[in-house]
Parts: C-alpha cells; sequence; structure tokens
C-alpha cells in the first residue's frame, strides 16, 4: 500500500480507469462478437466508435474495423 497521500489517490485513480476500461473493452467485444445485421450495424459502429475515443482501440483499428462491418453488412 503506498504511504503517501498522493501515492493513494494516484491509487484509486488507476483502478477507478481500470475499470472504466475493462468494462469498454467488455462491451466492445460483445458488440462485435454479436449478429451482424443492418439494425444492430449502428451499435456497434457506436461501440467502436466510443473505444476509440477512450484509446482503448486506435483510430486506424476502429476504421479497419468499421469498414469491414459495412464489408460483411453488404453481403
Amino acid at each position: 500500500m503506498p504511504h503517501l497521500k498522493s501515492a493513494y489517490k494516484n491509487l484509486r485513480k488507476s483502478r477507478r480507469k481500470a475499470a472504466i476500461n475493462s468494462k469498454a473493452k467488455n462491451n466492445l467485444k460483445k458488440a462485435l462478437k454479436g449478429p451482424l445485421t443492418l439494425k444492430t450495424s449502428a451499435a456497434v459502429t457506436k461501440a467502436i466508435d466510443k473505444a476509440a475515443k477512450r484509446g482503448i482501440i486506435s483510430d486506424n483499428k476502429a476504421a479497419r474495423l468499421k469498414s469491414n462491418l459495412s464489408k460483411k453488412i453488404k453481403k
């Protein structure tokens, strides 16, 4: 355990951020593994954009995922 007050605060912050990032990762994985239809594509795109905004995935990966999603829906 940290001894300094500021170190303890940083520990709390990092745990909170880790929990938020973990939840966002799980939401993204669930969205990508779910059924892909025209109706669900909006929800999947939203999950991808949120993950990219939070820095969980890079912008290029988000663009690649959305491109592949649109290709799958067109088929």
